[in-house]
């Protein structure tokens, strides 16, 4: 037990025994042992060593739309380690991806700047210019062509926190450039798994395909496993500062589980009622209506229970309370094209798309330190405010010639506001998920969206109508005037690229194609969905291959 000490007795004490002995010293000598002493007093038994600076953790899952989590509403998806960060931290309730496909809103985290200023403006690997009429969709614009590396000139966010003396770790799903432009040449010390490609070549299951990262045992599960290598990496980095980069592949197609976690949701979705049609038909392919995909359940709960190992990992070890962790998503959920996997409801749309589904994401910010654990922000935000809020966060100089569009979101954390400020989405492609050729500016509830394919335009109100279904341009045309030409003065300055109309362009082509759609995919796509909810299902392989796992 520590006696409690009379701290001016104890400088009386001290100082007069310097005078009573005529010691002469100078006077700043005596403040330092005072101060020296007072410290040991008010900390008795630990450390004056000054504590190292807060770790990092941000965990970036892969097309999670902003309602698949249970915090953020979801009835029927089972998430709570995510929730838990939630939970701990700020949630920005208009917290967004720079992009509605993975590749530039990546490109975005990592420089601070949007896919109009940085160029990668689809998913690294897309077909653009003539190429893209190989996709047989028989569109009426050419898309343009799309930045295939992460600009080696840029200072980004890894390589500032190498400066700052972290050390950096990345795993997980990269998708930011070939050889030569990985992890490992734009700051990251350690790579796990980063590649050239987007998603999980081989499966979620051993044997995958990834020159970056091999595996144990047949039967293994990818995401489990990139938990385990970040936590290997916080366990041996437990005494230095670092910043570790969980980038998860899930949940990407092909969606992957086991027969187990299939069978808890199938039981679920049979408990809480199976609706008769599952999807509605949108512009170019129909869109999913409803959340009751077990198969995509139990790989959303897997990746769960990956994060749950990181931070069961900062528990044990005790860093839990100097570890910034952030969670959030590329883009929104896939409701349309790839596995057809989530409904992103009452959101429009989803990854590829210009509305809300596409873009809103979850995004979470557990900072300790800060009064911020179960408080909820409404400030728009992007995925480019990252970088700033990162190194703002750990007391790093900011780097505005480098972030060029992000802001640091550190005051929001204090209860302080943000300038207004208006948010720009380009997206001059099709994709694969049924989205238009598009640019987007939003400033404070206002939501304007021009189309490149016929030049129209229309106006939300997100404050009235978040399902965007009242176009309001006819009736703010002064509005409407003022953010076009904010819109287009930033892609100008910005050096944006533009679609272009296809000399080649066959209408009747286009609705041969689209009645193909409507007549042959959306029912095979009813009929898929309803073989996923049969108490008989079986996938034919091995569950994936994963009922040999020995995880």
């Amino acid at each position: 037990m520590h006696r409690s000490i009379d701290i001016g007795y104890l400088m009386t004490v001290v100082l007069g025994t310097f005078i009573h002995r005529n010691i002469q010293m100078k006077f700043c000598g005596i403040v330092v042992l005072v101060m020296l002493l007072l410290s040991a007093c008010e900390n008795p038994g630990k450390s004056t060593k000054r504590s190292k600076s807060p770790n990092v953790v941000f965990i970036l899952a892969d097309d999670l739309g902003y309602h698949d989590l249970s915090c953020m509403g979801s009835e029927f998806y089972e998430t709570p380690n995510i929730d838990r960060i939630a939970k701990e931290g700020m949630i920005f309730t208009n917290g967004y991806a720079t992009c509605q496909v993975c590749s530039p809103s990546r490109a975005s985290i990592m420089s601070g700047r949007v896919p109009a200023r940085h160029g990668i403006t689809d998913w690294i690997g897309a077909k653009t210019g003539e190429d893209w009429r190989k996709a047989g969709r028989h569109n009426k614009l050419l898309p343009p062509e799309n930045v295939a590396n992460l600009p080696a000139e840029y200072e980004v966010l890894p390589e500032a926190m190498k400066e700052a003396g972290y050390k950096t770790f990345f795993a997980g799903k990269w998708h930011l450039g070939s050889e030569g432009s990985w992890p490992t040449d734009h700051g990251f010390d350690i790579n796990k798994g980063g590649w050239d490609v987007g998603s999980p070549r081989g499966g979620f299951f051993a044997p995958w395909n990834n020159p970056n990262l091999s595996h144990n045992n047949d039967g293994e599960n990818l995401s489990l496993r990139l938990g385990k290598e970040t936590a290997a990496f916080i366990e041996a980095h437990r005494d230095t500062s670092f910043f570790a980069y969980l980038s998860f592949y899930a949940v990407h197609a092909p969606i992957q589980t086991t027969q187990e976690k299939w069978a808890k949701y199938q039981a679920k979705a049979t408990q809480l009622g199976i609706a008769e049609k599952g999807f509605e038909m949108g512009y170019f392919l129909p869109i999913r209506q409803v959340q009751d995909n077990p198969v995509y359940a139990g790989l959303l709960e897997t990746m769960d229970d990956a994060i749950g190992i990181v931070l069961r990992t900062l528990d044990n070890l005790g860093l839990a309370d100097n570890t910034i962790v952030i969670f959030t998503s590329d883009n929104g959920g896939v409701s349309a094209g790839d596995a057809f996997a989530t409904s992103n409801l009452p959101l429009r749309g989803g990854k590829g798309y210009q509305y809300e589904g596409g873009i809103r994401e979850p995004y979470f910010i557990k900072a300790p330190g800060l009064d911020i654990a179960g408080k909820r922000n409404d400030t728009p935000v992007t995925g480019a405010d990252f970088y700033p809020t990162i190194l703002d966060l750990v007391g790093a100089d900011l780097r505005p010639d480098q972030h060029l569009d992000g802001v640091s979101l550190v005051p929001l954390m204090q209860g302080k506001t943000l300038l207004e400020r208006s948010l720009v989405w380009h997206y001059p492609h099709y994709g694969n998920q049924g989205g238009q050729p598009s640019s987007i500016i939003r400033r404070g509830e206002w939501k304007f969206i021009h189309y490149y394919e016929d030049q129209s335009e229309v106006l939300y109100n997100l404050a009235s109508d978040l399902e965007e279904q009242m176009d309001l341009d006819d009736k703010h045309p002064e509005r409407v005037s003022a953010m076009r030409e904010e819109l287009f003065a930033f892609l100008t300055e910005t050096g944006a690229k533009f679609p272009i109309p296809d000399p080649a362009y066959d209408a009747e082509k286009e609705k041969a194609y689209l009645d193909r759609i409507v007549n042959e995919r959306w029912p095979k796509l009813e009929q898929q969905r309803l073989e996923y909810l049969s108490p008989d299902f079986d996938p034919g392989n091995d569950w994936w291959g994963s009922k040999i796992t020995k995880d």
